[in-house]
């Protein structure tokens, strides 16, 4: 079965061949023999309730120096398409709303992956509190009272922006820290949105465990652990990946949450979790596939590929 498979993501010319998750999902989609197409978020349009995005054929390779072949641009109809990807980088913003809105035109006839909707009604840090019994004691508030007052009864807190993303803007907040006040009027200053206060869980310093689910099933796990009087474990801030195994613990919270990512059309979902609490689902661009896949010799991008055809060969048999 071959597809055309159109991706929106970020530049070619930006790929880290080693480590970007998207990049090896082209390259098992070329390997399966779908035709792929490459464009960015600013290159879709509404035209008369037509979505066409402006994209060019795309070729992967394990090039550093030239991660991907590229055709000329042409302007091409997204229904006439099998597959869209969406995977372009956070932050969930409101371009990031937008193009949910506008692909959900085309869904599901046109298979979008993610499914449009349920990426837009899922952001990260407010999706997982739809599991209070998963994730650590959590306020999400613009209240001064209402964060001292959470303060006060957990001591050691971190504090962070509810639609930031990659560890950005994460701070650790300890029983005698003295900043708290001018974090919340840099916060105040910066973002519109109330913040999300959590309780400091200690474990963060053994690793923040990033668990990648396939169609709501647990398919694999890398431990991000961060650098030395370091409190944020993302790869982007420099921890570092470790090979893990998935906890009794670990399936318990995958086990809960499966089902729910099934039922919405989430086929690629990536969870984090420190200690025994889930603090994060990310639907819209997760990573990790190809560091779970050298630490534990699997092919996480040929799991999401057979999850993908099923998915679309089921929608067309309808």
């Amino acid at each position: 079965m071959s597809l055309a498979v159109a991706i929106q993501m970020d530049p070619v010319e930006t790929i880290d061949i080693n480590a970007d998750s998207t990049f090896a999902l082209a390259m098992e989609a070329r390997r399966r023999g779908h035709g792929l197409y490459h464009y960015l978020p600013q290159d879709l349009s509404l035209r008369q309730g037509r979505i066409v995005a402006r994209v060019r054929p795309f070729a992967p390779r394990r090039d550093p120096a030239s991660p991907g072949q590229m055709g000329p641009a042409e302007s091409i109809d997204l229904a006439g398409v099998d597959v869209v990807l969406m995977r372009q980088d956070p932050p969930f913003d409101m371009a990031y709303i937008t193009a949910t809105h506008m692909l959900e035109h085309i869904h599901p006839r046109t298979l979008v992956v993610n499914d449009p909707v349920h990426v837009r009604n899922a952001p990260e840090k407010l999706f997982v509190t739809h599991f209070p019994e998963l994730m650590p004691p959590t306020l999400i508030s613009s209240d001064r009272a209402e964060i001292d007052d959470f303060r006060a009864m957990h001591k050691d807190i971190i504090v962070k922006p509810l639609f930031g993303n990659g560890g950005a803007g994460v701070f650790h907040v300890g029983p005698d820290d003295e900043n708290l006040n001018a974090l919340l009027e840099l916060f105040t200053s910066l973002y519109r949105e109330p913040i999300i206060v959590q309780r400091y869980l200690r474990e963060v310093r053994q690793g923040d465990k990033r668990v990648i689910l396939i169609d709501g099933k647990a398919a694999g796990a890398v431990m991000r652990v961060p650098p030395e009087g370091e409190a944020r474990a993302n790869l982007h801030a420099g921890a570092r990946a470790e090979k893990t195994a998935l906890t009794a613990r670990d399936k318990e919270i995958c086990e809960a949450i499966g089902p729910t990512l099934k039922e919405r059309g989430l086929i690629f979902v990536g969870i984090d979790i420190i200690g025994d609490y889930m603090t994060e689902i990310n639907v819209t661009s997760p990573t990790g596939i190809q560091e779970i896949n050298r630490f534990d010799g699997v092919s996480l991008e040929s799991g999401i590929w057979d999850a993908i055809e099923a998915r679309h060969a089921s929608a067309h048999r309808a």
